[in-house]
């Protein structure tokens, strides 16, 4: 049932095209003597293993087909239940394909391939490429070949009303550098973008030949890629994207309305992160298959009941959460990575109070929901820290931090969507110049609140702090500098929603989740 709240949360937009580049038809309207072909589009993206969120999204998703645009698991073989999980949502939803996201490939091969044969639909990369067994000679222990085409498919061609429509499927191009564990994969690589165009416009080739004339491209590939492999190819209708996490509501020509390089329309979505959002797109095609209306809904997912039989399934494989307290008041999410997040600032300030440690960092982009007012439980906390990183703790010496902190905000600042972005904080604060990218002020906050300034030009390589982090950002140094080696870190069997969950336990009263004023941003 859809709550009627929704309905204004529902952005309604459409769009008439011009065609072929040709001023006198700038307003191609349908004609009555013109044959047409109508149909919706239910999408999805980067649902990152949000199991809340889905038993939502199936209460709303609608469309004659229904895809995504990859990234629907998260973490590694240590999240197996997890990504069980998402593809019994998935087959519930009824998506009949998806393109391979960097987090479908975080996992072993053979974990993957194993989840992934469950999945009703199919997985596209057309761009990735897997050496054969016999040619591979890698000595690793980390890495074990399978056959990964045995999921993973270039194209397709369903059937909707009646009509052919061509699924291609594309993968990131840095997926090597996003994955979690880089040596699962040592016999997969990913074309460039140049490369990754052709093998694209070749497998249109192939699809217009068995008389295909709508064709979907289901890209992994970030919002900047997607508009370069609009305007460089032919035959695309309709890029489902991801990676990027943009929010792209309606139609808007030049930005998610492109023409191909023989000036057909293509259009292109992306519904945000961790499915807070998903979107329905209904298309009006002439007879030669080109796009001539179209109209981009954007639903917002917290206004959708739960679907109850997605909720028990999930439930019996999960296990069934606890209550754990509730939250007073909220302070608003942010919509980007390069801002600063009061909830993954709440959640390193649980670590910092549990394990009694002087500094606790996390990554904005692993966070991947957000508190609500109301009662919150295990779950809804193990959906804001979905990733099975276990928590370390390592004395760090102030010059190793403040490098890290000058990489890390330089490389977010340079990359397509901000990753890895700001990093929250507890026992800091630090500021930032946006223009120039740059880490320029740095104070550590002691346990009575008394700032102490660090010299970020000269800092000290004898003044060491305890440092809390997931191993993820500690020893494993995926998008961050290694601050200590696996050996030299306090490592415990627990993730930072256990921390999390024993903290609001211990506040044991309705919790504030205002977090902010620990990154100040410097103009010019």
């Amino acid at each position: 049932m859809i709550n009627k709240l929704s309905l204004p949360k529902i952005n309604l937009y459409t769009f008439t095209f011009r065609r072929n580049n040709d001023s006198k038809n700038n307003n191609l309207e349908k004609s009555p003597k013109q044959d047409v072909f109508e149909m919706t589009v239910g999408y999805v993206n980067d649902l990152h293993g949000q199991t809340n969120n889905m038993t939502r999204i199936l209460s709303g998703i609608k469309g004659d087909l229904r895809l995504s645009a990859g990234d629907n698991n998260i973490g590694d073989e240590k999240n197996k239940k997890v990504n069980r999980a998402v593809i019994k949502f998935m087959n519930m939803a009824n998506i009949k394909g998806s393109a391979l996201g960097n987090h479908e490939m975080d996992t072993r091969q053979k974990d993957f391939v194993d989840t992934a044969k469950d999945f009703k639909g199919d997985y596209y990369a057309v761009n990735l490429k897997q050496a054969a067994k016999d040619t591979l000679g890698v000595d690793d222990e980390e890495f074990e070949h399978d056959e990964l085409n045995k999921v993973i498919k270039k194209t397709s061609i369903i059937e909707v009303k009646g009509e052919k429509i061509g699924l291609i499927g594309a993968a990131p191009i840095d997926l090597k550098e996003r994955v979690t564990h880089p040596a699962y994969h040592k016999d997969c690589s990913v074309d460039k973008l140049e490369d990754t165009i052709e093998d694209i416009q070749e497998q249109i080739k192939e699809l217009k030949e068995k008389g295909v004339n709508k064709i979907f491209l289901l890209s992994h590939m970030g919002n900047t890629t997607d508009k370069i492999v609009a305007e460089n190819t032919d035959g695309i209708d309709v890029i489902i994207g991801g990676h990027t996490h943009e929010l792209i509501k309606g139609i808007e020509e030049g930005e998610n309305l492109l023409y191909s390089k023989s000036g057909e329309p293509v259009i292109i979505t992306e519904a945000g992160k961790n499915g807070n959002y998903f979107g329905e797109l209904n298309l009006t095609f002439d007879r030669d298959g080109v796009i001539t209306k179209a109209q981009n809904n954007i639903a917002e997912t917290k206004f959708f009941s739960k679907n109850m039989i997605n909720q028990y399934i999930i439930n019996q494989i999960l296990g069934e959460p606890e209550v754990i307290g509730s939250i007073k008041h909220v302070a608003p999410p942010p919509k980007t990575l390069i801002e600063e997040n009061a909830h993954a600032n709440f959640m390193c300030d649980a670590m910092r109070y549990e394990l009694g440690v002087d500094i606790a960092l996390w990554n904005n982009s692993g966070t991947r929901s957000f508190f609500q007012t109301g009662i919150v439980d295990t779950r809804d906390i193990k959906d804001i820290a979905p990733f099975e990183d276990r928590v370390s703790v390592a004395n760090v010496s102030e010059k190793k931090i403040v490098e890290m902190f000058k990489n890390t905000i330089e490389k977010t600042y340079k990359t397509q969507g901000n990753k890895p972005g700001l990093l929250a904080v507890s026992g800091l604060n630090y500021t930032v110049n946006p223009q120039k990218g740059k880490l320029v002020g740095m104070s550590f906050i002691d346990r009575d609140g008394q700032e102490h300034k660090i010299d970020i030009e000269n800092p000290r390589e004898d003044k060491f702090y305890s440092v809390a982090q997931d191993s993820f950002m500690m020893f494993e140094g995926a998008d961050f500098d290694v601050l200590a080696p696996k050996e030299e870190c306090i490592n415990y069997p627990f993730n930072k929603d256990f921390l999390a969950c024993e903290y609001i336990k211990h506040l044991n009263e309705p919790v504030v989740i205002n977090q902010t004023g620990r990154i100040k941003f410097e103009e010019g």
